[in-house]
């Protein structure tokens, strides 16, 4: 095993750059090489390779949009299902299709692979530019189905900030119901889109990118659309040479 990876405990997959949406908050600004998406098979292989080495707590998929790619995720929740892995994550904005008959099929099959806990984003960012007729129709049918499903909101400079994005965040979450469950989601860090549109609200102490992984105790891979992980692509080597031959 290697000394670099002994804490490895996630996986996540970004499945494709393209989405759905436009939103100014997102950290990865406009999304090139959307016509990218990663491979199911070689995905799924990876999944269960690495979790036959690494204890995987947890495997996640995102975007972009990657209910864009539904069999996609869905090969990847079912590998990591047949492997045990305690936590199967989607994060997605639900927007995806216009068609109810697609939405309903999409939400039965990521049931079936097992996907069990959906975080579905709702804040006045996505709501700019995605219908939330659409996210509401298919929070119903994750619902119907019995996915586990919590709204993961984007704050600006924090939770409890008062400004216009947040105050319409509140709002929009309480439009879902008293019932419904909401995670913590996340605060918005200065980068991509962030950066360029809101930039006027990172004037002191602005947030730090969460996601940035330490080499030297690497606890999540992450692949890329193309396949790039670690200093490797899972298309040009097995992902156990990878992951063995990486160096901090």
């Amino acid at each position: 095993m290697n000394k670099f990876l002994k804490n490895l405990s996630k996986i996540e997959f970004v499945i494709t750059n393209a989405c759905t949406g436009a939103c100014k908050h997102c950290s990865q600004g406009e999304h090139e090489g959307r016509g990218q998406h990663i491979e199911p098979n070689t995905a799924s292989d990876a999944v269960r390779k690495i979790a036959s080495i690494y204890p995987i707590k947890t495997v996640m998929t995102f975007g972009g949009e990657p209910l864009l790619y539904p069999d996609c995720v869905c090969e990847i929740m079912s590998a990591a299902r047949d492997m045990n892995i305690e936590k199967r994550q989607v994060i997605t904005n639900g927007f995806f299709s216009n068609d109810s008959l697609v939405i309903r099929e999409v939400a039965k099959k990521l049931a079936s692979s097992g996907v069990n806990d959906l975080l579905l984003s709702v804040d006045a960012f996505h709501m700019e530019t995605i219908p939330l007729e659409i996210v509401k129709k298919f929070y119903e049918e994750a619902k119907n189905h019995k996915i586990p499903l919590r709204l993961q909101p984007a704050w600006l400079v924090s939770p409890d900030h008062d400004n216009r994005y947040n105050i319409k965040t509140r709002k929009l979450l309480k439009s879902f119901g008293d019932d419904t469950a909401v995670g913590d989601g996340n605060v918005i860090f200065p980068e991509g889109n962030a950066l360029k549109y809101l930039k006027e609200y990172f004037t002191e102490n602005p947030p730090e990118n969460p996601y940035v992984e330490d080499p030297f105790d690497v606890r999540c891979v992450s692949f890329c659309p193309n396949g790039d992980v670690l200093d490797g692509n899972v298309y040009q080597n097995d992902i156990l040479e990878i992951l063995e031959s990486y160096k901090a």
